[in-house]
C-alpha cells in the first residue's frame, strides 16, 4: 500500500516567499510614510483648489436665491404697508364724515367716488349714488373739509359731479368774518385756486380768512366752507376787489363725501324766473 506524501520542502519554500513579501511591504509602507503623508497633502490641496470655484458658485447661486426671496418679501411688505396706510387714511376720513353727519342740519347721503377726471377743462367726478337714492341735480357734494362740487347729471345708481375746478362752476359765497358777499369761480390761469369777485373795496380783507357759501340764490345751503383767502387786490375801474382762494377740499385726495339732500325752493325759483322775464 502506498501512502500520500506532502512535499514539505515546497510548502516551506512558499511560506518563506510570502513571509519575505510581507516583510518587504511592511518595510516599504513604514519607510515611505512621509511620502504618503506628502502625497495626501498634495491631494488634499489639489482637491481644495478644484473645489473652491464649485463652492463659490454654489454660494453665489444660494445668494441669488436668497436675494430673490428677500426682494419678493420686500414687495409683499411694501404692498401690505401701503394697504394699511390706505385703510388708516380711509378710517380717518370716515370718522370726519361721521362727525360732520352729526353736526349738519340738512340730511346727508354718504357717497363714494368711483371715477375722477381732473386733468382737463371739463373736470368731473362720479359717485355711486343716483336717483334711486333720492339724488337730484344741483345738490352739493361736500366732505369734512368743505365744498367739492355739485350734481349735474343723475342716473339710477350713479351721479356726475361738476367740481369746483370747472370753468362753468360758480357759487354765491361770503367771507365768514364780515359776511361780505361775492361770487366764486375757478381760476383757469391757476388751476389749484379759485377766485372770488365783486367783494366791495370797503370790506376789510386779510389772508387766512375763510370763505363759505352764502345761501343766496337758493342754490346751496349757507355755511359750507369753500376755502381760505391767500391774496387779494383791487379791481381797477370798479368799487370791488378780487380775492384769490385756496380750496379747503383737495380734489385729488377725495375718495368719499356726502351729498347734501338740499332742494331749491321752487317758489323762489319761479319768482326769480318771472322777475327776469319782465326785462326780456
Amino acid at each position: 500500500m502506498r501512502f500520500l506524501q506532502f512535499d514539505t520542502d515546497g510548502i516551506s519554500h512558499y511560506f518563506h516567499v510570502l513571509l519575505v513579501i510581507l516583510i518587504a511591504l511592511i518595510l516599504a509602507f513604514t519607510r515611505s510614510q512621509d511620502g504618503l503623508n506628502n502625497l495626501r497633502a498634495v491631494t488634499v490641496t489639489a482637491a481644495s483648489v478644484l473645489e473652491e470655484p464649485v463652492s463659490n458658485f454654489r454660494v453665489y447661486r444660494n445668494a441669488l436665491k436668497t436675494n430673490a426671496y428677500l426682494q419678493q418679501q420686500n414687495i409683499l411688505l411694501q404692498d401690505e404697508l401701503s394697504r394699511i396706510r390706505s385703510i388708516e387714511k380711509e378710517n380717518e376720513e370716515l370718522k370726519s364724515l361721521l362727525s360732520l353727519d352729526k353736526s349738519y342740519t340738512y340730511p346727508l347721503q354718504i357717497a363714494r367716488v368711483v371715477t375722477k377726471q381732473l386733468n382737463t377743462l371739463n373736470n368731473s367726478l362720479s359717485v355711486n349714488l343716483g336717483s334711486n337714492d333720492g339724488i337730484q341735480r344741483g345738490m352739493p357734494l361736500i366732505n369734512s373739509d368743505g365744498l367739492i362740487g355739485k350734481v349735474i347729471l343723475v342716473a339710477n345708481n350713479y351721479s356726475q359731479i361738476m367740481p369746483l375746478s370747472h370753468p362753468l362752476f360758480h357759487v354765491s359765497a361770503q367771507l365768514q368774518e364780515s359776511k361780505a358777499n361775492g361770487i366764486i369761480t375757478w381760476d383757469i390761469s391757476s388751476p389749484s385756486h379759485l377766485i372770488m369777485d365783486y367783494v366791495p373795496k370797503t370790506v376789510l380783507v386779510d389772508t387766512g380768512m375763510v370763505v363759505q357759501t352764502s345761501g343766496l340764490g337758493n342754490e346751496f345751503p349757507a355755511g359750507i366752507p369753500i376755502g381760505q383767502v391767500i391774496d387779494f387786490r383791487s379791481q381797477e375801474g370798479t368799487n370791488t376787489q378780487q380775492l384769490k382762494i385756496r380750496p379747503l377740499s383737495q380734489l385729488n385726495e377725495v375718495t368719499e363725501g356726502f351729498i347734501v339732500l338740499f332742494n331749491s325752493d321752487t317758489n323762489l325759483v319761479q319768482l326769480n324766473n318771472e322777475f327776469n322775464q319782465l326785462f326780456e
